[in-house]
């Protein structure tokens, strides 16, 4: 609940911060990215009082948008096509595991909160859809919850088909710790995937963006993530990670 009270809700001056905060981000986003929305609330009222005290939802922000897409047959799945696809991840990871599901999980609190460069990410993502245009990706994912390693491991689960992965050639800014890289959730990120044949017509497009080739799809049913560092080693079966990962939506 937002509205101060000096018994009951003591910190209600702070949830109303909380609430103005996120909305300057959003409008800041939604002109940046020239994307309005058509709807919106907030749920900061959801409290339930019992025996026991007060339990609260998280203070959310919820917004609908909607856009209409030129050509639906040239929509681009997440899930990998091919053995011997190229696999590129677009946009730089940074240490920023703030906020995370990785920090979440071990209630780390104070490490770097992701920062969205808008004017970077939305000619990036101009540059992508006139490749997804062009007919050049046939595969795309956002780095999002879980960040780098999750998104791959969805990619190869939906696919059916393994990655052969090479952490070092990932584009990062400076040196970064391991978990850092793995599951920092830096703004701004996908990961896709190209036909070798187009890879160097994909390239000149996405020319003065930051994009790196770092791996490819394999015929074998295995993430392997490879790195000079020996901690960041990972190379197990797509049916034990899925496992896992299906697992985890229960919790």
């Amino acid at each position: 609940d937002p509205i101060h009270h000096p018994n009951s809700n003591p910190d209600g001056r702070h949830k109303l911060a909380q609430l103005v905060r996120a909305c300057t981000g959003l409008y800041e986003a939604t002109i940046g990215f020239g994307a309005p929305l058509i709807s919106g609330k907030d749920s900061m009222k959801n409290d339930y009082h019992g025996p026991d005290g007060t339990i609260s939802v998280p203070p959310t922000l919820l917004v609908s948008a909607i856009a209409k897409h030129p050509d639906i047959r040239k929509a681009v799945t997440m899930d990998v096509k091919a053995a011997g696809d190229q696999v590129y991840v677009l946009g730089v990871t940074l240490p920023e595991l703030g906020g995370s599901q990785y920090a979440q999980q071990r209630r780390w609190s104070g490490a770097g909160v992701p920062t969205v460069d808008v004017p970077a990410n939305r000619s990036r993502y101009l540059a992508l859809h006139q490749a997804m245009m062009a007919e050049l990706v046939v595969s795309c994912h956002d780095c999002s919850e879980g960040g780098l390693a999750v998104a791959l491991a969805e990619m190869a689960f939906a696919g059916g088909l393994g990655l052969a992965i090479d952490l070092d050639a990932v584009p990062t800014d400076g040196c970064m710790r391991v978990d850092e890289l793995l599951f920092g959730e830096s703004a701004g990120r996908h990961v896709v995937t190209v036909m070798a044949k187009d890879q160097s017509a994909f390239e000149t497009i996405m020319q003065g963006h930051c994009c790196r080739a770092i791996g490819t799809v394999t015929d074998a049913a295995r993430l392997h993530l490879k790195s000079t560092d020996p901690r960041a080693v990972i190379d197990l079966a797509l049916s034990d990670l899925k496992q896992v990962w299906q697992e985890g939506l229960t919790c």
